[in-house]
Parts: structure tokens; sequence; C-alpha cells
């Protein structure tokens, strides 16, 4: 058989002429998203500069190992481990309740999505969900876990009343603010795997089930790492959902006998409720060390941040081509 006619080369591209030869119009929206991008850089740029300045200034290692005190003085207010182990205890919390439920909904509406109006109902409910405001959501679960039937979740007051106030309570609400960004990212990282993959396990026996959990949910590490990074970053700068559902009380005050489950049951603060009690905003009483505490919580949002753009730039198709192998 005679072989093909070769193909004749491709004429190159030229590259994209200078913006000189625009019309007038589109060179003055260049100038206004180059304006746009340069500012946003400056102005961020300026908030870091700023507090790291101001917070540096006033940030000194008694500061992570001694409890927060209420005093009028600075210099007998204490630290701020109580409000940094808050963070820490409700952040982990939250997004380990944020992850199996995120995950679980992405694949359903994802792989599955039948009933049709059922599937449309959760992306609609998803989308609620990270529209509503973080007061909302706090005033909502302090009606729910006020209830008698939720008690054991924290603690009954004077009465006979459910207190409703524990970091039970404040990671169930905080776990909702998570969610939708996990949902999100799991959902574009389903659907950016190539529909061979599937096809390639179907061919070799795999049912549906098992080709999600052997096959496509490995390869979805980084997405899923990628949205539970961006849920604890917005966990971490709440602060409505800690003053309501956490108490907002400087010290962790545990309840109960149990070792550890007493202080899940009691209340607390954490970084963003101690920058907000004791900045001018606040009570005001001590704002030195609302500056120190808020270039704690600048570090960890800017590690969060860095975290993602790491996650993003490791190379997917290595985790979808080491799946598609299993």
């Amino acid at each position: 058989m005679a072989d093909a006619p070769a193909l004749p080369p491709t004429a190159r591209t030229k590259p994209v002429e200078s913006s000189r030869n625009w019309p007038l119009m589109d060179r003055l929206m260049l100038a206004c998203c180059w304006v746009a991008g340069v500012s946003a850089c400056v102005i961020a740029f300026a908030i870091v500069a700023y507090m790291a300045y101001r917070g540096l200034e006033f940030l000194r290692p008694a500061l992570f190992i001694e409890r927060p005190n209420a005093d009028l003085d600075q210099s007998k207010s204490g630290g701020f481990l109580d409000p940094l182990l808050g963070t820490l205890i409700l952040t982990v919390m939250g997004t380990a309740l944020a992850i199996p439920v995120a995950v679980a909904t992405a694949v359903w509406v994802t792989e599955y999505g039948r009933p049709f109006w059922l599937a449309r109902a959760v992306e609609s409910g998803v989308e609620i969900i990270a529209g509503t405001p973080s007061i909302v959501l706090a005033i909502f679960g302090l009606i729910v876990f006020q209830e008698q039937l939720l008690g054991f979740l924290s603690f009954e007051a004077e009465g006979g009343s459910v207190f409703g106030r524990s970091f039970f309570t404040a990671a169930a609400m905080m776990s909702l603010i998570a969610l939708p960004l996990i949902v999100g990212s799991t959902r574009e990282g389903l659907q950016s795997i190539p529909g061979h993959v599937r096809e390639a396990s179907y061919a070799l026996g795999k049912t549906k089930a098992a080709t999600i959990r052997r096959v496509l949910l490995p390869s979805l590490r980084a997405p899923i790492a990628t949205g539970t990074a961006l849920g604890m970053g917005r966990i971490a700068g709440d602060t409505a959902i800690v003053v309501i559902l956490l108490g907002g009380t400087l010290q962790l005050q545990g309840y109960g006998d149990v070792p550890g489950l007493d202080v899940l049951r009691g209340t607390g603060s954490t970084l963003t409720s101690y920058v907000y009690l004791n900045s001018p905003a606040g009570e005001g009483s001590a704002p030195e060390k609302a500056y120190a505490a808020a270039v704690v919580l600048l570090a960890i949002a800017i590690a969060l941040n860095f975290l993602v753009d790491w996650i993003v730039r490791r190379d997917p198709t290595k985790a979808v081509t080491a799946a598609a192998r299993r």
C-alpha cells in the first residue's frame, strides 16, 4: 500500500502585534486592567507590610505560652495561648466534619446526579450556603443547638436550659463555611478527569462504585487538599460564629469530667475574636496584643495561601495516570 502523502508544513503563527496599533478604546481598557492588577498588589502589600510592622513590634515569644487575662494593664493581660489553641481546634474540627460530606456530595452530583431534580436541588443548596452570611449561620446554629435533644454537645445552664455554645456546635456551623469550597474544588477535579479513564476501568470489569473508589478518588487528592486549605482559611478567619456559638471567652473553659471532651463541650475563643475584643473596635483594652495576634493570624492565612498555590502547581496528570494504571 502506498504511503500517504506528507502533509505540508503548517505556517507559523505570527506574534501578536504591539498594543500601540490597537484602537484607543482597547488601549484604555488594557490600561485599566493594568491599574486594577497593580492596585490589588499594592493594597495587599500595604496590608501585609503595615500589620507586620505593627505586629512584629509587639510580638514576643512569651505571648505564645501565656494564657490571656482580663486586665486593663497590658503587661498583666497575658498572651494568646488559649485563642491560638482555640483556632487550631476549631479549624481541625470544622474541616474534619466538612471533608467527608463535601466529597460525598461532589461525587454523587458529578458521577450520578439522579434523580435530576434532586441533584439540582443539592447544587442550589450548596450555593445558598456559600452565599449565606456567617452571622446568619451562627444564629441558626444557636437556635438548633439550644434544643434539649442536642444538649450533650454543650452543657445545661442554670434552670435546665441548654447553653448551646461549645466547640462542637461552633465546628458544626464552621463546616458549612468550608463545605462549598471543598465541593467546588472536588467537582472541578472530577470534571477534569478524562472520560477514557472511566471507560478503561469499566472495560476491566470494574463497577462504577469501584471506579470511584479505586480510580477517581485517588486522583482527587490535590483538588480536595486545595479546597480543604481554602476552607481552613475561611474557618480561621471567621468571627461571628466564634462570638455567638463559641462564647468568645478569653480562656478555654471546659465542662465535664472527661479529659479532652470537657474542652470540646466548653467555651473559648480564637485569634479573630481575641483581636476584635482587644482592638479599639472592641473593648480596646490591649491594642498592642491585638496587633501581635493579628500578625500571627495573617501569617496563618498567608501560609494557607502558599499551600494552595503549591498544591495547584503540582502536575495533576501524574495522579490521574497512576490511578488509571491500577
